[in-house]
């Protein structure tokens, strides 16, 4: 035989019938099991808040829907305005495009060159993500734009054959998730990251709501501003590096809302609530004269603000940066007919280009 053959060894004919049927077991035993587990925990099915589910929304924009409201921010107008309630109210449900841990900056810029939006815009501003430009989710963009019909279907699937079934079928109850998550000692050279934990629910069109465990269980809260109190104790940036990101982000605002008013579309601006130590940090590293009011003088765009108006003030904030549930729908009954009055108000002139 020539040295370059390879061996050839006949495998033995043996029926699998049983060894199939004892992993089939297995396997439905062990899935059973971390299914029942996060069941006790307190975790219930609930629809994932993935770059596929983001897409499907925001192709309503190019099927025909381009004359809705368009809310975009990060997590508190994810979470504290309520489709249900504004639709109950105005007769219209929203499309709710807002993302988590980003700033929407990136998304008013593609609404702002997309012709086919016509409606109106309601943007979200949390001072660190806004005018700080984090971008934890900008990949969806190219996902949106490039979702293969392999993709497309399998977020279909997802969404109709696990995602309402499953407890457990969420990133943050993974098996790695959880091990990662575990009090391993340091490693010298080894950052020690640190992870928000599960925070929502939400419902097929993105309609999300805060997670009851947040506001009924209180070693759960606690963790939640745990965290939150670790991530707000990072050094921040140099003054003048942060100053000068704070006035690319304002003129990225500026350019973007000029677009979107050039062809009709109103722009309002919304700072929801926060608390405790996410409001001391904001109001220190945030000032409202050189944030909030600097970006509503530039792009001449409304804007409510959650302590200019008592019926926005008052809310519960169980980890300092969302409302609860209950409380969400309280808020977007009182912010809807100020998003109504400011949406209808005459922009002002654009300020003159220094």
């Amino acid at each position: 035989m020539p040295l370059d053959d390879p061996p050839v060894r006949a495998l033995p004919s043996r029926a699998l019938g049983w060894p199939w049927l004892v992993a089939l077991l297995l396997f439905a035993v062990a899935l059973s099991g971390w299914e029942l587990y996060w069941r006790d925990y307190g975790v219930a099915p609930s629809y994932r808040n993935s770059d596929g589910a983001w897409a499907i929304q925001r192709r309503r924009i190019d099927q025909g829907e381009g004359d809705a409201t368009v809310i975009i921010g990060s997590s508190r107008v994810l979470f504290d305005i309520q489709l249900p309630v504004w639709e109950r109210l105005d007769g219209e449900r929203p499309i709710q495009l807002a993302l988590e841990g980003t700033s929407p900056l990136f998304l008013l810029e593609d609404l702002a060159d997309d012709t086919d939006f016509t409606g109106r815009l309601v943007v979200g501003v949390t001072p660190l993500l806004f005018f700080a430009d984090f971008s934890r989710r900008h990949a969806v963009l190219p996902y949106y734009r490039n979702e293969s019909p392999a993709q497309r279907a399998g977020q279909r699937l997802s969404m109709w054959l696990l995602e309402p079934w499953l407890a457990y079928y969420d990133p943050d109850f993974a098996l790695f998730t959880v091990l990662e998550r575990q009090p391993w000692p340091a490693r010298p050279g080894v950052p020690n990251e640190v992870a928000v934990r599960r925070l929502s629910v939400a419902d097929a069109d993105r309609a999300t709501r805060m997670w009851d465990k947040v506001e009924r269980d209180p070693a759960y809260r606690a963790l939640a501003r745990d965290i939150w109190s670790r991530l707000l104790q990072r050094p921040p940036p140099p003054p003048a590096a942060a100053h000068a990101l704070r006035d690319k982000q304002i003129a990225r605002a500026v350019a973007a809302v000029g677009k979107l008013r050039a062809r009709g579309v109103p722009v309002v601006f919304v700072r929801a609530p926060s608390a405790g130590q996410w409001l001391e940090m904001e109001r220190k590293a945030f000032p409202r004269a050189a944030t909030w009011e600097r970006l509503l003088a530039a792009t001449g765009a409304p804007g409510i603000h959650f302590e200019d108006h008592p019926q926005l003030q008052g809310y519960e904030l169980p980890e300092w940066s969302h409302l609860s549930a209950s409380e969400a729908e309280r808020f977007t009954e009182a912010l809807l007919p100020l998003v109504e009055e400011a949406s209808t108000r005459p922009a002002p002139a654009a300020p003159p280009e220094s």
